[in-house]
């Protein structure tokens, strides 16, 4: 008898907060909130759709609308060349991954000692790259044009590549800090008491545990770099060099009139590689940080 009329008691103010009535001001807000996000989604969506159906539409126009008895693959047999599509595509992926494999090994040893150690130039050095995350780079084109001049680095696909990982740096720097400092220090801590040093635990112990922080810190630098249009548009001056987010560029000028069918079928096929390391790359993001079990073990 004790113990119901205690549970009773206990569960009772529950019952009365989760039956709060709901004020006409919060309906209000609630529905001019999903309002907006309707018509934002609707935004995002209607461009998705028009490159989508102008693809497979052999007489596409800027007008959304359904292929039906237009429906074709001739603008992907059009744009399926190498001077087109493999040749920009191949100069992309190239531009791309080697900056992004720069860019993330050299953010996980700058995160390392800015996560596990204290030093007093350490809030200096990452406000720094906070305030770099946020620099245009249209502010610096010119003077690293005049550099990469008089080092002799323009139209050079390897020195493109170094100043597109540079520029990934600071927000790369960010992200990797902030992951690997949800890893817990116990870990590393008793792999140093059984002799590992420092680098030894990182590849060990903390990479393995931040593989999904690695993985959205490898797709949100391919993404700025599969889409960076100046940087490659300024310091690669060959066409046969240039990358596929620039070849886009000569749909609107050197080819006259604008093939708009030609260029959704492009688009699409400009979206593939993204969607290809989001897919591979997708079961690290699936599963969560577990380490209340490594924890344990």
């Amino acid at each position: 008898m004790t113990t119901e009329t205690t549970s009773t008691r206990s569960t009772a103010p529950l019952a009365v907060t989760s039956r709060r009535p709901v004020g006409p001001r919060t309906w209000v807000t609630t529905a001019a909130a999903n309002v907006v996000t309707a018509v934002l989604g609707v935004m995002f969506l209607i461009p998705l759709l028009w490159v989508v159906f102008a693809a497979f539409n052999a007489k596409a126009g800027l007008k959304l609308e359904w292929p039906g008895s237009g429906f074709s693959l001739d603008n992907f047999r059009a744009v399926l060349t190498p001077e087109t599509t493999y040749r920009p595509m191949w100069n992309g992926l190239v531009l791309c991954v080697g900056s992004t494999v720069i860019a993330i090994f050299v953010a996980t040893l700058a995160a390392y000692p800015l996560s596990r150690f204290e030093t007093r130039y350490k809030r200096p050095f990452l406000l720094t790259i906070l305030f770099s995350t946020g620099l245009p780079i249209t502010a610096i084109m010119v003077p690293v044009y005049g550099l990469f001049v008089q080092l002799n680095l323009i139209d050079t696909i390897g020195g493109t590549i170094a100043f597109m990982a540079t520029t990934a740096l600071p927000m790369s720097i960010f992200l990797c800090k902030n992951f690997m400092d949800g890893v817990p220090l116990t870990l590393e801590e008793a792999a140093w008491t059984d002799g590992a040093n420092s680098m030894q635990t990182l590849r060990h112990i903390v990479l393995p545990l931040m593989w999904p922080g690695l993985s959205v810190v490898t797709i949100f630098t391919f993404i700025g770099m599969w889409g960076n249009f100046f940087i490659p548009f300024v310091l690669l001056l060959s066409p046969d060099r240039l990358p596929a987010s620039v070849s886009i560029f000569t749909f609107f000028g050197q080819y006259g009139s604008v093939q708009w069918g030609q260029l959704a079928a492009y688009s699409v096929l400009y979206t593939l590689p993204v969607v290809v390391l989001y897919v591979l790359l997708s079961r690290r993001l699936g599963g969560a940080f577990n380490f209340g079990g490594a924890l344990k073990g």
